[in-house]
């Protein structure tokens, strides 16, 4: 107590801006489209740059070998996010998840990311959240 007042409680990680966590591994709730868009993006150019730097290695050096394990060990990790992501995204035009699944069928990828990227999210309330941006229920 403080000037026999209680102290404030903590509004914990479900009442507060929901964090980068929740954004690439969390499946519940809605992103919109400039979120999905940018985080879609941040691990494209993380790849990259792995990528860029296993190219002006030497294979046969130790720090080629490094690389190369950061990058096979990160790829489920950047799949998992896609996945949630995605889902997150299809959340906010109230589209069920497993849908999710167009995005990995080579076919239909492309127009399954432009339709994501372009297509606008529903206006207020729908079936997976309150609001964008969010999980559902916080």
């Amino acid at each position: 107590m403080v000037n026999g007042q209680q102290p404030a409680k903590s509004t914990g990680p479900s009442h507060g801006a929901p964090g980068l966590r929740w954004f690439y591994f969390g499946f519940s709730g809605r992103i919109s489209r400039l979120p999905y868009l940018l985080g879609f993006l941040f691990p494209m150019f993380l790849a990259a740059g792995i990528v860029r730097r296993l190219d002006m290695l030497p294979e046969d050096s130790g720090e080629f070998l490094f690389w190369g394990f950061v990058l096979v060990f990160s790829a489920p990790l950047w799949l998992w996010s896609y996945l949630a992501m995605g889902v997150k995204r299809l959340h906010d035009i109230n589209i069920p998840g497993p849908v999710v699944i167009c995005l990995f069928v080579p076919a239909v990828s492309l127009i399954a990311l432009l339709v994501l990227f372009l297509w606008p999210g529903t206006a207020g309330a729908n079936d997976h959240g309150e609001d964008t941006n969010r999980p559902k229920g916080s």
